[in-house]
Formats: structure tokens, sequence, C-alpha cells
């Protein structure tokens, strides 16, 4: 639903002759019974309102306001905010409780030795949500949709954004993988297992993808997107590279990653449709503002 709000009126007065003199001029200069009419196109006050949408963001300038505000949204977090985080802290601990037996079940017929050498499937495990990601700005730029483009971006945002969090969680948590050790408890004693980075990159693309696009084909786009993320989740667990709680973690931080990037796309475009206007009213003219409200 499209708005208009007036700001102020710049009214005739001694403090603005020059603004009280534009209509007048119009009135004499227009032809009998055309006062109150636009002017026609080619005179010097054509166009009326003129309209000043605000400038749109660079690329860098735009990536940097995106990254400061996801690094400091804690700050910003409301009640139900930190509720969704303690219940993926729950989720984790939950997840946890549930590692050693997880690995058995694929360690099996192995013996008690680790599964495999360390970062077994890596890049393999990395495919599918790259493939997601490709496929989706592939298609965007075949068929020269503005939108699937926007969307493409918004994964490789919340991507890149989760992967550089989980790196960093890494080296402070410093788990040790299952194919190092058996015991799940070896915490902050050398390791990079926790969380997930694969599956904390699948699920931020995935979630980008499910809860995007035309909601008619919700139900499509949640399955393959979430399909994704649970599958990279499954490799890992599958090749003995990452306890059942990192994936489980990386799939937390994926998921609100995306969801912070979409709402920040959201919000972005609403901002972008808005606008300020110069209207002539009688005796003066008027700023206005626009803007799109959701409905």
């Amino acid at each position: 639903m499209r708005i208009r709000t007036s700001l102020c009126a710049l009214a005739l007065g001694a403090a603005l002759p020059l603004i009280a003199t534009i209509p007048a001029r119009a009135q004499n200069a227009a032809p009998a019974g055309t006062a109150d009419q636009p002017r026609q196109q080619g005179s010097t006050h054509s166009g009326w309102p003129i309209k000043y949408p605000p400038p749109s963001p660079g690329f860098v300038e735009r990536t940097l306001k995106d990254a400061a505000a996801y690094y400091t949204a804690p700050l910003r977090w409301n009640g139900r905010d930190w509720a969704y985080f303690g219940g993926a802290l729950a989720a984790i601990a939950i997840a946890h409780r549930y590692d050693s037996q997880v690995r058995t079940h694929f360690d099996s017929g192995y013996g008690k030795s680790p599964l495999g050498p360390a970062n077994s499937g890596s890049i393999t495990d990395a495919l599918p949500g790259a493939a997601l990601f490709l496929g989706t700005w592939g298609y965007a730029t075949l068929i020269g949709s503005h939108a699937g483009k926007g969307e493409a971006w918004n994964m490789l945002e919340a991507g890149g954004l989760s992967f550089v969090s989980a790196y960093a969680l890494k080296y402070v948590v410093r788990r040790a993988r299952p194919d190092a050790t058996t015991d799940p408890n070896h915490f902050f004693r050398g390791g990079s297992s926790f969380p997930s980075e694969h599956a904390t990159a699948a699920f931020a693309v995935g979630t980008v993808f499910a809860e995007s696009g035309n909601p008619r084909y919700r139900w499509i786009r949640r399955t393959i997107g979430y399909g994704v993320g649970i599958y990279t989740a499954y490799s890992r667990l599958k090749h003995n590279a990452h306890w059942l709680s990192d994936t489980v973690a990386g799939a937390a931080l994926g998921m609100a990653t995306a969801h912070f990037v979409i709402d920040r796309s959201r919000q972005r475009r609403e901002e972008e449709g808005t606008e300020f206007s110069m209207v002539p009213v009688r005796g003066g003219m008027m700023l206005a503002f626009s803007t799109n409200l959701p409905n």
C-alpha cells in the first residue's frame, strides 16, 4: 500500500519570497482555465512532483554495513531472539548427549580405532550447497531475473558470514574431531571440530533458498533447501569428520544467519521504495514523503 504523508509545507511569506513566486508565475504563463493543471512537457517546471529517491549504497558499503549489523545483532536482541538462542543451546546439549552413540553407529565394523583420515570427504560434502547456489545464480542470470540474482547474493552473503563465524568458534572451542579421539568431551585442548563449517554453510544457503521466492512453491523450496543442509550434516557424520552436536550447532548458526540476511534484504527493499517529493500547492510548495508499507 502506498501512503503519502506530508511532512511540512513551505508557505508564502517574507522569508521565502522566491518559492512564493513559482506557482504565481506558472499561473500567469498558463492559458485561462489551466492554472491548477501541471505544466506541459518541455516547460521549465515540468514533471511535478519532483521525486528524490534516496541514494542506494554501493556494493562494498552495503556489505560492510551488513557485516557490522550481523556481528552486533546480539546487542539488539529481544526476548524472542534470546528464547531462540536458548533453544539452540538446548538442542546442542541434547545432541551432545548422543555424540558417542552416533559415532559408534557410523564406526561399526571398523573396530575401536578412529574411522578414516582427518577431513575425509571435505570437498565432496561441500558440493550440494555449492550446486544449490550456482544453480540459483545461473538460472537467474539465464532468465534475467533481478529477484533471483538478489536471492543468490543473499545465499552468498549468508554462507560467508556464517562460515567466518564458524571458523572463529572453532579456535575458541578447540574440540577434537571424532576421527582423532573417541572422547566427545575433548574441548579446549586442541582441535577444529565445533561447529561443522560444512553444515553451517549448507544450512545458510539452504535456508535462504527455502524461505525466498514464490510462496506458492514454498514446500518444494523447503524440501530442497533444508534437504541440502540435512544431507550435508549426515555426510559429515558418515565420514566421521564431526560429532552430532557439531552439525546441530552448525545448522543453528547457518539458519540464524540466513534469516538475518533475509530480513536485512527485505528491509533494504522497503527503504528503496521510499522517496521525497516536492509538490506544488496553492501559494507555495509542499515537501512530501512516500514509502511502501507491507500489507
